[in-house]
């Protein structure tokens, strides 16, 4: 595994997320649900989930999320401790008449992604996030909603406290650095939970019972770029590619987005194909798993064919529009005079050369379908992050599949295009994938519930973003689990956004299948 400190030292350095404009009003309870016994317990979920969301809790930061829910725990007589990583396990007695039933798992992630909007003054480390209700939707205001996974712990708090709700022994499990490399699970000790029946509550599709998910790796692609001194008649200027809708590169590389870094390095190579550039900068994506949603860059070119370019650059953004058209709207390509002192360096002609070579080639999206589960991903790739550090360009790019094997090929693909541009590829971080089981109890138990509880069979899925599951399942193999939870729009970007009567739904099924251990 990557460390921590390596990865967020250029994790950090990036921002970037769509423009997104809501009228904030206070929520109160959802509209259909009002008066009812499921609108007020929507209610109380949410407003737990407010409470949650006061708290910063981006990854390696999840101390103080930690210390609400060990004072918590004390309030409600529960039994709380952690493992030396960070991670939470909180013992819940069974309610009366359940105290055989097997222990459950109940399991969901303490961190989340911390993206904003270019414009938004949110500080991650201090401020409280701004909730936004719009119809039948939750958001926030300017940065990610955090619904993945903080509806996981306001679900499981709201359980616990509902004292009408039956259920077995409990452990409610709560992982950190989930965002950034399944961290948290990766150093789980197997002793530090009982229970062999497993529901963890970061899927994103009500109505689902996802019973697999890709495995994933990390590639980090480097390229030297050397200086050195710009001829007089350059002038510099900035490129800038902006309001892509971006993403979850596992749940949304199938929706035919953007992605910002693919499309700056496109029209970096038509203007170098009109007229020699220089690159001073380039920075794009905000994190490794999320599609990037802007990248800017700063150019050197000759003054003289400014006017020219400013053409090329409306005729390479038209192209865009038009190959994006359904599904983003807002796409804006930019060319514009940059501010203050030239500088007196910018990368050579051949070295940047070499940079759009290697940003063009590298695959990126959907490599194959699944042909087992259809309409599911089964490998794809996401350029993620791009950026310079001192004299060295470098790219992290995220590779996943159902199917390990096929990762490997992948990487094929980028040590080739890594190779053919003079930079070097290596894998910096890997989790296995976790293989469905279609003879689980569990699995056979859920599909019963949730066809009586709303007359209907739900879906059974493989979904292709990474899950604890494969770690967890990978060091308890006996462990028998499923993935559920509400429905979650656009995680991991500033745009995400829970359908609030999904909540109810899964509080629905949840405490049915619980009850269903009862005698």
């Amino acid at each position: 595994m990557i460390k921590f400190k390596k990865l967020m030292f250029v994790l950090v350095s990036f921002a970037g997320a769509l423009v997104f404009a809501a009228v904030a009003v206070p929520f109160s309870v959802f509209a259909s649900g009002e008066g009812s016994i499921e609108g007020d317990k929507i209610t109380v979920i949410i407003e737990k989930f407010e409470q949650i969301s006061s708290i910063p809790r981006c990854p390696g930061e999840e101390r103080n999320i930690a210390k609400m829910l060990e004072q918590w725990s004390q309030a409600n007589d529960l039994g709380f401790k952690q493992d030396r990583k960070g991670n939470v396990l909180i013992k819940v007695r069974a309610s009366e008449g359940f105290e055989n039933a097997p222990v459950i798992v109940l399991q969901g992630h303490l961190d989340m992604v911390c993206e904003k909007m270019p414009d938004a003054r949110h500080n991650f480390k201090k401020d409280a996030l701004k909730l936004i209700t719009d119809g039948e939707w939750l958001t926030a205001a300017g940065t990610t909603l955090g619904a993945d996974n903080g509806i996981a712990i306001a679900l499981c708090m709201a359980l616990v406290e509902d004292t009408r709700v039956p259920h077995p022994p409990l452990e409610l499990l709560f992982t950190v650095e989930e965002e950034i490399g399944l961290k948290g699970a990766a150093e789980l000790q197997p002793a530090f939970i009982k229970g062999k029946i497993f529901i963890n509550l970061d899927s994103e599709g009500e109505g689902i019972l996802t019973i697999g998910s890709a495995g994933g790796a990390v590639t980090l692609i480097t390229l030297p770029a050397e200086t050195s001194k710009l001829p007089p008649e350059f002038g510099v200027f900035n490129l800038k590619v902006s309001g892509l809708v971006g993403g979850h590169s596992g749940m949304d590389i199938h929706r035919k987005r953007g992605n910002a870094i693919k499309i700056m390095a496109g029209a970096l190579d038509t203007l170098n194909q009109t007229s020699p550039i220089r690159l001073v900068t380039l920075k794009g994506g905000s994190k490794v798993n999320a599609i990037p949603q802007n990248t800017r860059a700063s150019l050197a070119f000759d003054s003289g064919v400014f006017d020219k370019f400013i053409e090329v650059v409306k005729t390479y953004a038209q192209h865009i529009q038009n190959e994006y058209m359904s599904a983003e709207s807002e796409v804006s390509i930019t060319l514009t005079a940059a501010d203050g002192k030239k500088p007196a360096k910018a990368v050579n002609a051949e070295d940047t050369q070499r940079i759009i070579h290697l940003l063009s080639t590298l695959p990126n999206g959907v490599a194959a379908m699944s042909s087992e589960f259809e309409g599911n991903v089964e490998t794809s790739n996401n350029i993620g992050l791009a950026s310079f550090r001192k004299n060295t360009f470098g790219v992290f790019s995220l590779e996943r599949s159902a199917v390990m094997k096929n990762i490997e090929g992948l990487q094929s693909q980028i040590q080739s295009a890594a190779r053919k541009s003079g930079a070097r590829a290596k894998v910096v971080d890997s989790w296995p994938a976790w293989e469905p089981n279609r003879d689980s109890a569990l699995l056979r138990r859920s599909k019963e519930v949730y066809l009586a509880t709303f007359d209907r069979a739900p879906k059974i899925a493989v979904v292709h973003g990474g899950l604890e599951c494969s770690v967890i399942g990978a060091k308890i193999p006996d462990m028998d689990m499923i993935a559920i939870g509400p429905t979650i729009e656009n995680a991991h970007s500033a745009n995400e956004r829970l359908h609030i009567p999904s909540v109810g739904n899964l509080w629905r099924f949840l405490t049915a299948l619980l009850a269903s251990y009862g005698p």
